[in-house]
């Protein structure tokens, strides 16, 4: 499938126009893209050319009206709907008029599209097995967990200095990395797989129980188990931090 007739999830929508999620989400709610470019049966889909004409409006917002952004996206769909693919896309000619108003799309374009190559570059670099880590994501070729990359992205790391960790990534594909992490977050814990791998075998099942946290009525947890019937026939322990502990202590010392 083409870049063109690609439906893209919000997420991806998000980083293939350059906005934030709820952007995305708000777009689709208030049907700012003309008919046909949204898809919201079984999943809100996007298609990939209509990211550039949300980078429009957002980008344009301080410069042109709601009615102005809106007019220019209704001319731009129209034309997007002739044409075939992304280069096509690029090379016409996307200035808008309107009476005294023109405005110049092929930006936007020009830079989704980039961006989109980019995400493309990412899909093709990351692959889900089941039989390695459990299907979760990971740099073609390695066990380099994808999400864990883009941890280290986000933690602020420098990007030499995760390659130097990894020495069958480079620069390039910790970017890529990163970039499909944002287009595709991780959600809960990812699954084991129900099979071992050929060879393994079970050496030990053993569950261990989660330890509870102390709440706010331990103290009164103990006391009732010190009052219990059973704790009435045990010795007495005194604790030589109380009061009472410092006054035995003395009693001691005084004799």
């Amino acid at each position: 499938m083409n870049g063109l007739a690609e439906m893209l999830k919000p997420t991806e929508a998000a980083v293939v126009a350059s906005v934030e999620l709820r952007d995305i989400h708000r777009v689709i709610d208030e049907r700012i893209l003309p008919e046909g470019f949204v898809v919201v049966e079984d999943g809100r889909r996007i298609a990939a050319t209509a990211c550039m004409l949300i980078a429009f409006y957002f980008d344009s917002a301080k410069r042109l009206t709601s009615e102005e952004r809106l007019l220019a996206i209704r001319q731009a769909g129209q034309r997007l709907r002739g044409l075939g693919d992304f280069a096509s896309l690029v090379e016409a000619d996307w200035i808008l008029r309107d009476d005294y108003l023109a405005i110049d799309l092929a930006p936007f374009f020009q830079r989704a599209k980039a961006r989109m190559d980019r995400l493309t570059a990412a899909r093709d670099m990351v692959v889900s097995d089941p039989d390695v880590l459990g299907g979760a994501p990971v740099v073609r070729g390695t066990r380099v967990l994808v999400h864990d990359l883009a941890a280290s992205v986000a933690a602020g790391l420098p990007v030499e200095r995760i390659a130097s960790a990894y020495p069958s990534l480079d620069a390039r594909k910790i970017e890529l990395a990163a970039l499909y992490a944002e287009a595709n977050p991780a959600r809960g814990r990812p699954r084991a797989s129900e099979n071992l791998p050929v060879g393994a075998v079970v050496v030990a099942d053993r569950r261990v129980a989660r330890r509870k946290k102390a709440g706010r009525n331990s103290w009164s947890t103990n006391a009732s188990v010190q009052n219990s019937p059973s704790s009435r026939n045990a010795k007495a322990t005194t604790n030589p931090l109380t009061s009472s502990g410092w006054a035995a202590q003395a009693g001691k010392i005084g004799s």
